[in-house]
């Protein structure tokens, strides 16, 4: 085992995954925390901390983690090369697992541009496979990255992840890009949202082609749909997004749009479960950590 964590553990067993995401709260309290994600606790292996998505700030990733670790609940602490340099990022992965957090999935954040303070000033010193590169060393061969090399004792015992974006495949396409998230050390992936089944089903078959579910497990991205507008929107704003045309029709039709959302959400959840390389599903929500409680327990996936 890689790390002392529950999400490693059930992965390394065969079993099917649920995580989930929250982001942290704008309160100074332990309170504001648990208030947002109380209702996952016992329903979902692991639970996301974003790390300042949308480029604004809130309660620290690391702080909010260690409060849902206290709690009981098992993050995955973000992590983005956006706004740390890299000591400071090699402090936190040290200090991650020491508070009972096992879990890391590292990214490259969104541009200070679109958050609400565009005047900050972006670090950027490695990218996100760099991010990676140094979890895994840090973690095997315990010591800093050169041209430090000092020890660290006890290495950081640290699951890592990094993002995919499931698309259709032309006749061409290689996962290169996966390839070399590997090699950098990424033991599992979460996805984008996935609402294309068909899709899905064909991007997995090439990756399974090329036998990368036996390197990394993929964990897909998925989440209750408030309505079809909303759903349009995310087709139309957020890249590798698309939410087939008739799941929008399902929507429109329904009289109630945000329990048909939730319907369409857990129908997805068990077709993953027979795509070959599928390990879990990752269920996203903005502020809608109790829709994905719902979606979870009213449909007797979890809970």
């Amino acid at each position: 085992m890689k790390s002392n964590g529950t999400l490693e553990k059930k992965l390394a067993a065969g079993e099917f995954v649920i995580t989930a995401e929250t982001t942290p709260p704008d309160g100074a309290d332990e309170a504001s925390v648990m208030a947002k994600v109380e209702c996952l606790k016992g329903l979902v292996d692991a639970v996301n901390v974003t790390d300042g998505a949308g480029a604004r700030a809130h309660m620290s990733a690391m702080a909010c983690s260690a409060v849902m670790a206290k709690n009981g609940i098992e993050p995955v602490l973000q992590f983005t090369v956006r706004d740390r340099n890299r000591l400071a990022i090699q402090g936190e992965f040290i200090g991650g697992p020491a508070l009972g957090i096992p879990n890391i999935l590292c990214l490259h954040g969104d541009s200070i541009t679109n958050g609400d303070q565009p005047d900050a000033k972006p670090v950027e010193d490695v990218d996100s496979r760099g991010l990676m590169s140094m979890a895994r060393q840090m973690r095997d061969e315990g010591t800093f990255p050169s041209p430090s090399d000092r020890a660290i004792d006890p290495a950081p015992k640290l699951f890592i992840g990094a993002a995919d974006n499931p698309r259709d495949p032309d006749p061409d396409f290689k996962p290169g890009g996966l390839e070399a998230k590997i090699a950098a050390g990424a033991d599992f992936f979460q996805t984008q949202f996935a609402y294309d089944i068909e899709v899905l089903k064909r991007y997995m078959a090439v990756l399974n082609d090329h036998g990368i579910p036996e390197k990394a497990y993929f964990i897909v991205g998925v989440g209750p749909l408030a309505s079809a507008k909303s759903a349009r929107w995310m087709t139309e704003n957020l890249f590798g997004v698309h939410v087939p045309d008739a799941i929008i029709a399902r929507l429109e039709g329904a009289e109630d749009q945000r329990a048909e959302g939730r319907k369409i959400c857990a129908e997805l959840i068990e077709q993953f479960r027979e795509v070959k390389g599928v390990a879990g599903a990752h269920l996203m929500a903005p502020r809608g950590e109790k829709a994905i409680a719902e979606t979870l327990t009213e449909y007797g996936i979890r809970g």
